[in-house]
């Protein structure tokens, strides 16, 4: 695409910090990543330019109509999240002049005219504010109302998230539209050899439960780790727990409690398990465990399912929205009640089978495809019409 070109056609500006260069995606870059690629795509026509805060990463130079810009400072810090949205974010725009500026990860700019699309994730700062540190959780909790009040569509990747919007900052409903997540083709049940090959190599060749997620307070594996040792002790079970995933901010509890059990050894901390590895490791599992205290979306309980993995989750926040009459739900609070569950998804095949058709039943009704064509209608309707429509 010419400079020239580049200049005539409609164009969207993507806060894009967290399509990190040679990182596996988490939560944030994954939606970012998901939902752009198929609008880029969808959208030949519409030039649309990557703001990044350090290298980019040419993968995600999607096609010939995206181009990537690298705005200093890297914004990894209370003080450099201003310095970048409010000073060189805003400098851009002002030159630039886009249609609209899509913010996938919660932040935007108040300096700016330029219509404003911003995608909520969760509220969990202002919950648990102990999760945080007291920087990064000032930060949100002063900033999050006024990016929210400062854009024109505000999405939310559940009904438990819009809901939570509106009830802690008074935002009109009608403002705020649901984008969820959704997993893509690579997670889908596996062939009994593979399953076998990763359950070696990551569960010492013994049935499992496995969690998947950061270990940090808000995902609960406290109570999974003393839950999981009831459960052995009642029932004598030889099955393991893989817990697959970094170790992230305030682990200490959770390795507190790991040091406590009194059947450790039956506990494996692989650390973050390679992406290619995932849905096997999903599908060979006796069940999925994911039972957190709070969460916008909860994506792993959607792999489990989409892998044909049985799944354990809470009761509460967004987690019965997303899993749907697919999995089996739980005060992620009561130790007894989750050493319960474990220990029914261990020794009932049957209610495993069940969940596993509901589950993969329940994981049809997400697609990355329809969410990118509903963040597009978002994009359109801040625009005011510059951008052409689905």
């Amino acid at each position: 695409m010419t400079r020239r070109a580049a200049r005539s056609a409609p164009s969207v500006a993507v806060n894009a910090r967290f399509l990190l260069p040679g990182d596996q995606l988490e939560g944030l870059g994954r939606f970012t990543d998901e939902t752009l690629k198929r609008m880029v795509r969808d959208h030949p026509d519409v030039t649309f330019h990557l703001l990044h805060d350090r290298r980019a990463d040419p993968r995600y130079r999607y096609g010939p109509n995206v181009v990537q810009h690298v705005l200093p400072p890297p914004a990894r810090h209370p003080v450099l999240w201003a310095a970048w949205f409010e000073g060189a974010v805003a400098a851009w725009l002002l030159a630039h002049r886009p249609a609209v500026l899509l913010s996938p990860d919660g932040f935007t700019t108040l300096a700016t005219r330029v219509p404003r699309v911003t995608v909520v994730h969760d509220l969990a700062f202002e919950h648990f504010p102990e999760d945080v540190t007291p920087l990064v959780g000032a930060y949100y909790r002063r900033m999050t109302p006024r990016y929210v009040r400062a854009s024109s569509r505000v999405v939310a990747v559940s009904r438990a998230t819009r809901d939570d919007v509106v009830s802690t900052y008074g935002t009109d409903p009608e403002d705020i539209a649901v984008v969820p997540n959704a997993v893509d083709a690579r997670f889908a049940p596996v062939g009994e050899g593979e399953a076998a090959e990763l359950r070696a190599r990551w569960a010492q060749d013994h049935p499992y439960l496995l969690f998947v997620g950061a270990l940090q307070p808000r995902k609960n594996l406290v109570t999974l780790l003393r839950a999981f040792d009831r459960f052995r002790d009642e029932t004598g079970s030889q099955t393991r727990l893989v817990v697959a995933g970094r170790s992230a901010w305030k682990a200490g509890p959770t390795l507190e409690a790991y040091e406590a059990m009194a059947h450790r050894d039956a506990v494996l901390l692989p650390g973050r398990v390679p992406d290619e590895d995932l849905p096997g490791l999903y599908a060979g599992a006796r069940a999925t465990v994911f039972i957190p205290h709070f969460e916008g979306f909860g994506l792993p309980v959607l792999e489990a399912q989409a892998s044909g993995s049985p799944v354990l989750t809470s009761d509460r926040s967004s987690m019965p929205e997303v899993a749907g009459d697919g999995a089996l739900l739980v005060d992620p609070l009561d130790v007894a009640a989750v050493a319960g569950c474990l220990a029914r998804l261990d020794s009932e095949p049957d209610l495993r089978q069940d969940l596993v058709r509901r589950g993969s039943a329940n994981a049809q009704r997400y697609s990355w495809d329809r969410s990118a064509r509903l963040l597009w209608d978002e994009l359109v309707r801040a625009s005011g019409g510059r951008l052409p429509a689905s």
